[in-house]
């Protein structure tokens, strides 16, 4: 009969079609990876108002370094209450004042200092930020790839179980096989439609999040993610932890805020010294009066130091002692995410080989022999669909395997403060 006897060739042909993806038709709505991420740098708000911060932090530098504002004094002094003396009695006076406050030298450098540190600290967090924001549009970019393959997969799959179907509709008819073994494989097509209806409701979630992360409207229609060619991953786990020390935007701002602590502890110390400030004073007569004028000098004495400015010190050299800790325990959180990471890429690669090279060819060396096995009517059908259950779920764990060593990629970037150490794949 025909469907006995081309039913394994056919089989066997779709499924070499179906797992050698290195030459696919070009779609020109394909996702392409480069033009997402540019486009989340460029309009996500997060990013903007992280910008917009640090341009805030900068218009506070020459603030802060700036005198305080001179004061301006216009009164005037009578003598008695009952009419205007001015110029009839000696104290009836006209007067104007200017004073102008110089704090202690060395305070104003170090609020500039200070203020500076701030923006060195927004701009390393600014870019953290946008290494995470990288990261976070790689991930959703592989979920939805993932979400599209594995839709693909089970599609495939389902036309698979049609042709045993088949197959087994004709030997039913020709009474070698029960009418079970039809059942069988209906079910299991069926099966495969539900698990594509919760893709697809995947798909929706990521689709909305990978808009929102662009800065899109969330119902902004996105294509399929094109699929990116495996790119072998060389740096070892002692390369990815000096990066981190030495460009790790998390540690260089809490780096940052270090710098700003030692500076907060001069300027609390510098607060034992007085500031002053200089007034000249006009007095304007008339009459047979002189005008008059005079110079002053105030000091402020720092008469309770123990209750504030002693204090103000140990209160900057705790904020210090709370800064070191805290930079110590993120060097250590991101040492142990990136060896966990990296641990990640190093598993998914060791099973994406094993999958490749040993389980998926053996597993379709085994379905071949069932197949022929079941269409010379010597195998039941719950072999052939168990083998062929094993064949393609071991398709799914490939692709879930690729997709996680790329997430597990995108995360060691932000945290080797690099989104760069892997080279732009190319289209499978």
């Amino acid at each position: 009969m025909w469907m006995s006897n081309n039913f394994p060739r056919a089989v066997l042909f779709f499924i070499a079609a179906l797992w050698i993806p290195a030459i696919p038709a070009t779609n020109a709505s394909e996702l392409q990876l480069q033009d997402l991420i540019q486009e989340a740098l460029k309009n996500n708000p997060e990013i903007q108002a992280a910008q917009a911060g640090v341009r805030v932090a900068e218009h506070k530098i020459p603030q802060v370094k700036a005198l305080p504002d001179p004061m301006v004094m216009i009164g005037y002094q009578n003598e008695g209450y009952q009419s205007y003396t001015f110029g009839e009695a000696l104290g009836a006076q006209w007067m104007v004042s200017a004073t102008q406050a110089f704090p202690y030298w060395g305070k104003r450098s170090l609020k500039g200092e200070m203020a500076g540190q701030e923006v060195e600290t927004l701009k390393a967090t600014f870019h953290n930020l946008r290494l995470k924001t990288i990261a976070r549009v790689k991930e959703l970019y592989f979920d939805l790839l993932l979400a599209y393959k594995n839709k693909e997969i089970l599609k495939d799959r389902a036309e698979l179980f049609t042709r045993i179907e088949e197959a087994a509709l004709t030997r039913y008819a020709s009474g070698t096989a029960p009418q079970q073994e039809v059942l069988m494989a209906q079910t299991e097509k069926y099966m495969l439609l539900e698990k594509e209806e919760m893709i697809d409701q995947k798909i929706q979630v990521a689709e909305g999040m990978l808009n929102t992360t662009l800065g899109r409207e969330v119902q902004s229609p996105l294509g399929r993610p094109e699929v990116l060619a495996f790119v072998p991953y060389h740096y070892r786990l002692e390369e990815l932890l000096q990066m981190s020390k030495d460009q790790s935007p998390e540690i260089k701002a809490k780096q940052e805020m270090l710098k700003g602590a030692e500076a907060k502890i001069r300027l609390a110390e510098k607060e034992y010294y007085p500031d002053f400030s200089l007034g000249a004073n006009l007095f304007k007569r008339s009459g047979p009066y002189e005008d008059m004028w005079s110079l002053t000098a105030q000091v402020n004495i720092p008469l309770y130091h123990q209750e504030k400015q002693k204090q103000g010190v140990l209160e900057a050299k705790a904020a210090q002692s709370q800064i070191k800790q805290e930079l110590l325990a993120v060097q250590n959180m991101l040492a142990s995410n990136l060896r966990d990471s990296y641990t990640m890429v190093k598993t998914a690669e060791r099973l994406m080989e094993l999958y490749k090279e040993g389980l998926i060819p053996k597993t379709i060396q085994d379905f071949q022999l069932a197949l022929s096995g079941y269409s010379a009517g010597k195998v039941e059908a719950i072999t052939v669909i168990s083998r062929l259950k094993a064949l393609l779920e071991f398709e799914l764990l490939y692709w879930g395997q690729f997709v996680e060593r790329e997430k597990a990629i995108a995360r060691l970037e932000v945290i080797a403060g690099n989104p760069d150490l892997t080279m732009e794949g190319k289209k499978q």
